[in-house]
């Protein structure tokens, strides 16, 4: 397992959007970093079972911090942006990605440039030394 001091998941989320939405666009992002992360940075995702007192087992949980924060459309961006150039592993929900089918969100996803989308969040898994200086303005999602 990885030392739980090098590497962390950190989310920003559009402070603008409801909880349900911020909800969903947290369990979709993680879902779909999990989905591309390579075996040895899964490894250092340091995922293991939590097993209790009655033997039963609850699976697959990192043992690494994920810290939630929040902000407006520009500043994820932002961080999106910064996270592609220090090539840090990220995902990010839009907008677009919500309602109808999947297809659907297809087609709208394809209408918009990348400046164009309203961002309901970005979600990063990285080195804690790299990840701080692009997310260390922002607030905390309280």
């Amino acid at each position: 397992m990885v030392h739980n001091d090098q590497y962390k998941f950190v989310a920003v989320i559009n402070e603008k959007i409801e909880m349900g939405k911020a909800l969903n666009a947290i369990a979709h992002m993680s879902l779909g970093l999990a989905n591309i992360a390579d075996d040895e940075t899964k490894e250092k995702m340091s995922f293991i079972d939590f097993p209790d007192k009655d033997d039963e087992v609850h699976k697959s949980i990192s043992g690494l911090s994920l810290i939630v924060l929040k902000g407006r459309n520009g500043e994820i961006k932002k961080v999106r942006n910064q996270l592609a150039e220090e090539n840090i592993l990220f995902v990010d929900f839009i907008e677009t990605m919500t309602g109808d089918t999947y297809a659907e969100q297809l087609v709208k996803t394809k209408e918009l440039g990348t400046e164009e989308h309203q961002y309901f969040g970005v979600l990063a898994f990285g080195e804690i030394e790299k990840i701080n200086p692009i997310t260390r303005k922002l607030s905390l999602w309280r």
